[in-house]
């Protein structure tokens, strides 16, 4: 006995129906008695499905899908309607999340790397402003010339041994004496029209003007007492070395930089040393130098050795400031360049050797410095010139400066104007 209703028998469910049909047609589409497209037929003769059979529940009519005998119901079968409403993903996945702000993004980014950098750079400055040993004090100079156009730096490399113990003293070949002197000064002047570099021989004859002593402020008389530069320093310091080159050239030094010799090997070891291109084989047991002609890398005892050599030259004193000068500015030229600038593993190591070590005037600040060390590059790359202070002759054993030369060259530099005195 078939208790389904006449359009669910076997016999009716269309071809195929659940025997394996292989059909393919979806389901949806198949002939479903039941579902009536169109509207409903009217009754008629013919055998009727009994209203309930062996637990059947009556099956509602559907007319064109739309629920319950047209009341509006929409079961959304076989119209392509996607169940489970909004948040959902294709197929129901599961909730749809809405498109990243990019632009939201970005900003939050920048921001936070403006703000990194910011801090950083802040941060750096003032550790490295706190590094500077600001110990010499120009306003204790008398009797200054007038300033002139540009900036001029007296760059002083002494031979302090200051901290340095018994075994840096031997490998450095430095000796033990006491005290300090200059092994090397420069005027470096700044402007306009480039950088110029100009060495100032330590046997230069100069006469020692009055002064006010650093320590005492006691005034001493000038005497019209000659003697050699570096003895000035010796005497009574950096003020007093300001006071007898401003003296004897009429030039206003606006800064003052000195480094002694552990600071000097310290800075070319921090950079990875420095490339020269030696024009000679130089050997001096003095100095400890001992190197072969052509281009090499230098580390700071080899660079110290280097710029220290002066017996083994033709020239003597003055082949030792031109070495002197192309070192200083192959230094600088390292220094700043992207490799140890961009780099925060030689940047700080630089910096903390180069400003420990360090002695400078009270008014020098960062950027002072950061001024001069791009001049100096400047005068290695070719934009700038050096030349050691024009020489006439001897007296006493000392060298004496071309008064004519020396006059022109500084009313050049006062004026910044480019410089066409040519040095020794």
């Amino acid at each position: 006995m078939n208790d389904w209703p006449e359009g669910w028998s076997g016999d009716n469910r269309g071809s195929g129906y659940g025997r394996g049909s292989a059909s393919a047609r979806p389901e949806s589409a198949r002939v479903m008695r039941q579902v009536r497209r169109g509207a409903t037929p009217p009754p008629g003769p013919g055998p009727s499905a009994p209203p309930y059979g062996a637990g059947v529940p009556q099956q509602p009519s559907y007319t064109d899908g739309q629920g319950y005998g047209g009341d509006g119901y929409d079961s959304g079968y076989n119209t392509g309607q996607v169940y489970g409403g909004g948040g959902q993903g294709p197929g129901g996945q599961g909730p749809v999340r809405p498109a990243p702000n990019w632009r939201r993004r970005i900003k939050w980014t920048a921001i936070t790397v403006v703000t990194v950098l910011v801090v950083t750079t802040v941060g750096t400055y003032f550790w490295a402003d706190s590094k500077l040993n600001r110990e010499v004090d120009l306003s204790k100079v008398i009797e200054r010339p007038g300033a002139g156009e540009g900036t001029n730096y007296l760059i002083v490399g002494s031979d302090s041994r200051e901290g340095m113990t018994d075994a840096q003293k031997k490998d450095l070949h430095t000796g033990s004496a006491e005290g300090k002197r200059t092994d090397s000064m420069m005027i470096l002047h700044t402007g306009d029209n480039g950088a110029t570099l100009i060495s100032l021989p330590r046997d230069s004859d100069v006469e020692i003007p009055s002064f006010v002593g650093s320590e005492s402020g006691k005034k001493y008389p000038g005497t019209g007492r000659h003697t050699k530069l570096n003895a000035a320093y010796a005497e009574d310091g950096p003020e007093l070395l300001v006071r007898t080159i401003e003296h004897n050239t009429g030039l206003r030094l606006d800064h003052y930089v000195e480094i002694g010799f552990s600071g000097f090997a310290n800075i070319v070891d921090a950079v990875g040393g420095v490339e020269m291109d030696i024009p000679q084989d130089i050997k001096d047991k003095k100095s400890g130098a001992d190197f072969q002609k052509g281009k090499q890398t230098l580390n700071g005892e080899e660079a110290l050795a280097f710029v220290r050599t002066r017996y083994a030259l033709a020239g003597s004193d003055l082949d030792r400031t031109k070495n002197q000068q192309k070192f200083l500015s192959a230094l600088a030229s390292q220094v700043a360049t992207p490799s140890t600038v961009l780099n925060p593993f030689k940047l700080y190591p630089t910096m903390g050797a180069g400003l420990d070590s360090l002695v400078v005037d009270k008014d020098m600040g960062l950027f002072d410095l950061a001024s001069m060390f791009w001049a100096m590059k400047s005068v290695s790359g070719g934009d700038g010139t050096s030349m050691n202070m024009p020489i006439s002759g001897s007296v006493g054993g000392n060298l004496k400066w071309d008064d004519a030369k020396v006059k022109k060259l500084v009313e050049e530099l006062k004026n910044d104007e480019k410089v066409t005195v040519s040095g020794n």
